[in-house]
């Protein structure tokens, strides 16, 4: 469930619908400049972040980096003398060079939650902002290592980058996300299950939402018996404990339901949420809208070999 705050243009809750078309016309909405930036310094605080997830870390296997041999075979002219293997050479008697292959990197699908339950905020700065900034520091520090990257929307709008090294397109989609729709319903589950079914290699899949959706673990567990996947998730603090107690009313952000519920009730507890997850071999970091997070985000990947040279 996702509350939803008011509309300081529309009066209505941020994550509510219109008037119910055909069409599906949502009001839409835009990300504020960070802090509030300009749009050169959007990217220039998403880059720092991708500089602080790369620091200290070395390439990692998730990242595809580097030479692996192959095998050695009888010297020909015009080989270079820096690849002759002298082991080789020394027991056959014959000069022989060494043969190697680039690897095949490890490609990176970015799952991003475009919902409406993502806008909500009882502070200055949404879950969907603080998940934009992520996925792109992310993005960017893949790339530095040299791992494609790509993205899929996980709501209504049809969102789909496919994995390349390009950082325009990374930029071209950061641009995208920066607007949004009240009112769109999510679409993890059944995404996670389409892009499973079309993966034909293993990848590295991140998660980016705040997994309101019933059924997206499963989903996600089903995903991780072949590839390696991460699930971030993005919480209001309100989420933890609605400000206030006492019996209230709310709106569901994304189906336009009203329902009663307790000021102190928590919703999608980031604990069970963690815990089923590890009984499925998903890292999971929840990551808090009022708090700085690029340090604890390099940490978790550092830990779990994503960005450095350690092994999961």
């Amino acid at each position: 469930m996702a509350y939803s705050a008011p509309d300081n243009r529309t009066g209505r809750p941020a994550g509510s619908r219109s008037a119910a078309t055909p069409e599906r016309r949502l009001p839409e909405g835009e990300l504020p400049p960070i802090d509030p930036l300009d749009t050169r310094r959007y990217f220039i605080a998403i880059r720092r972040l991708a500089d602080t997830l790369s620091h200290g870390t070395d390439r990692s296997r998730f990242l595809g980096a580097g030479l692996e041999y192959v095998q050695s075979r009888p010297y020909v002219p015009g080989d270079p003398v820096r690849a002759i293997d002298w082991r080789v050479t020394a027991r056959s008697g014959e000069v022989h060079v060494k043969e190697y292959e680039a690897p095949k990197r490890m490609p990176a699908w970015l799952l991003f939650d475009t919902s409406a339950s993502m806008t909500y905020s009882s502070i200055e700065r949404s879950k969907y902002a603080v998940a934009a900034q992520a996925a792109g520091g992310i993005a960017f520090a893949l790339l530095d290592r040299v791992s494609p990257v790509g993205l899929l929307g996980t709501g209504e709008r049809e969102i789909r980058v496919q994995p390349s090294l390009s950082k325009d397109d990374v930029m071209q989609w950061l641009v995208k996300l920066r607007k949004f729709r009240f009112g769109e319903e999510t679409t993890l589950t059944r995404r996670l299950t389409e892009l499973n079914a079309r993966l034909a290699n293993k990848a590295l899949v991140i998660v980016f939402s705040d997994m309101h959706e019933e059924g997206s673990i499963d989903a996600l567990k089903l995903m991780a018996q072949v590839h390696d996947v991460v699930c971030l998730q993005f919480i209001d603090p309100a989420e933890l404990g609605l400000r206030g107690a006492g019996i209230l009313r709310a709106e569901e952000a994304e189906s336009g339901e009203t329902f009663v519920t307790h000021g102190r009730r928590t919703f999608s507890d980031p604990d069970e949420i963690k815990a089923r997850l590890r009984r499925g071999g998903i890292d999971h970091m929840a990551i808090r809208t009022d708090q700085p997070f690029a340090q604890a985000l390099r940490m978790f990947f550092a830990t779990r070999g994503i960005l450095s040279g350690g092994k999961r």
